[in-house]
């Protein structure tokens, strides 16, 4: 195994598990399983299992945190098997959960994936992802920890470079740059007096600019600044080519080995002060954070605190029953396996283990059982929860409960054109039936009823919402009656449009 090589920036960065990448991973000493499930519940309605599985799932994590090192590698993450239909809340608390811990989370559908050797997306392709995602995540939050220095930073510069061009030297007289050559001291005591001159004036607009600058006075002027072609922060290591990797990874590790050897290029360019303040701040946040520090900590908030949703795993179970070496389902089933029991993936940014990252796999299973899975993979998911149908109620609750009910979603979108919307509790439990009725004619969707049941009813308020700033809409039953209640009790149209 060839060792990544990265840039030296001039500080060493300690072995992963250090207490920098410590210091990275989420807290979670005040997020007891209770606390974890009361969040869940201001976003989902219902589904208690399920959140009671995964708020014990990411407690364990913490209580991992505080074993000894020998203990603490031996414990495994307990990944959960979500079952239950499309639209109930799956998806949902798997990403609500990884935002309450602040870990990098990725959702991929299995079915996406294709076995080793054929055309296609291989499973390892997902702790790649996942890494992008830390570094991005802890890019910008290291980013967001300068701004206040790279601010001033960039103000400093910016007074710097508007002074210089504002200040124009005095040419010298005729004769003087001769006689200095010839050791004239007079002349060469005069050059000195006119260059002090100089400075000063420079220093004085320095200051004059800097406080125009704090008053935004200058915005709209405009300044020539210098700019990387490249400008961006993919100041990697110089090559990573490494066994294992993907071809896109390959793809851009030999570019970031040509960025090693070639001098970045620079322009110049005219810009507004408004621009430039922006440039130059990006700039100087990018000096002041140390991405090889990044890359490292990021790497190990994947190793520790990942939480990945595997989605349609039930698709990968082929119709028959039968195992087999075929390339569909089986095939990427047992590629998944070593994911997700633990090994070492390669990536652009060096070696990557899998085995505390946190699965939660779920599929319908509506002509399927998760024991059609492959033994193995059945083991390595050893939680199962159920997830059950929503009932009328439940609809009504999600119309009306979370922090995120559609009906507030739209009373702010409409909002902001002046109109005024009056949701009547009659109104949004017509809704919720129609949603139930339709769901039990037709395939079952869920939750995700309820956004076309609510688009028939607003349609034409959103359509013509411009011109009716001002005024306050109420939606009642009969509202909802009038524009869905024929659709929804014809089954035919109802196939086609709800």
């Amino acid at each position: 195994m060839v060792e990544t090589l990265r840039r030296s920036t001039g500080t060493t960065t300690g072995p992963r598990g250090g207490a920098d990448i410590l210091n990275d991973r989420p807290t979670m000493d005040n997020l007891t399983p209770a606390e974890i499930v009361r969040e869940l519940d201001k976003y989902i309605i219902g589904q208690p299992d399920a959140k009671r599985a995964v708020a014990v799932a990411l407690r364990n994590r913490y209580r991992r945190q505080l074993l000894p090192d020998e203990m603490r590698e031996e414990v495994q993450p307990k990944n959960i098997l979500m079952i239950g239909p499309t639209g109930v809340g799956k998806t949902e608390i798997a990403r609500r959960v990884a935002k309450i811990v602040d870990a990098p989370f990725l959702k991929v559908e299995a079915t996406k994936f294709t076995e080793v050797g054929y055309v296609g997306r291989d499973v390892e392709s997902i702790v790649r992802d996942l890494v992008e995602i830390a570094i991005s995540m802890l890019h910008g939050e290291r980013m967001e920890q300068v701004k206040d220095e790279a601010t001033r930073a960039a103000k400093q510069r910016l007074a710097d470079l508007l002074a210089e061009q504002r200040v124009e030297k005095k040419p010298t007289r005729n004769g003087r740059k001769a006689a200095v050559e010839n050791g004239n001291a007079e002349d060469v005591a005069a050059l000195e007096r006119q260059e002090l001159a100089s400075h000063r004036r420079l220093q004085r607009e320095r200051k004059r600019l800097l406080q125009l600058l704090d008053e935004q006075a200058l915005e709209e002027e405009t300044v020539e600044i210098e700019i990387d072609v490249d400008e961006g922060m993919d100041d990697y290591g110089p090559l990573d080519f490494v066994a294992g990797m993907s071809a896109e990874d390959l793809h851009d590790t030999f570019h970031d080995f040509l960025d090693g050897f070639v001098p970045r290029r620079s322009q110049r360019r005219r810009v507004s002060v408004k621009e430039a303040r922006r440039i130059l701040t990006q700039q100087e946040a990018n000096r002041l954070v140390d991405f090889d520090a990044v890359v490292e900590a990021a790497i190990g908030r994947v190793e520790e605190a990942a939480v990945v949703f595997l989605d349609e795993i039930d698709k990968t179970i082929s119709s028959n029953g039968e195992f087999g070496a075929d390339v569909s389902g089986e095939g990427v089933q047992r590629d998944l396996l070593p994911i997700v029991e633990g090994s070492v993936v390669m990536t652009r940014y060096g070696p990557v283990k899998s085995d505390h990252i946190l699965f939660i796999a779920a599929g319908a299973f509506h002509n399927t059982r998760p024991s059609d899975l492959i033994p193995e993979l059945q083991g390595r998911f050893p939680i199962r929860v159920e997830l059950n149908s929503l009932s009328e109620e439940d609809l009504y609750a999600i119309l009306t409960e979370p922090q995120n009910a559609l009906t507030k979603q739209y009373q702010a979108l409409l909002g902001t054109e002046g109109l005024t919307l009056r949701f009547e509790e009659e109104g949004m439990r017509e809704m919720a039936r129609l949603a139930t009725l339709v769901n039990a004619r037709t395939e079952d969707i869920g939750a995700r009823r309820l956004h076309t049941v609510m688009e028939r009813v607003l349609e034409e308020i959103s359509f013509d919402a411009p011109s009716h700033a001002g005024e306050c809409v109420t939606i009642d039953r009969s509202f909802v009656a009038e524009r869905v209640g024929e659709v929804a009790a014809d089954e035919d149209l109802s196939n086609f449009i709800l």
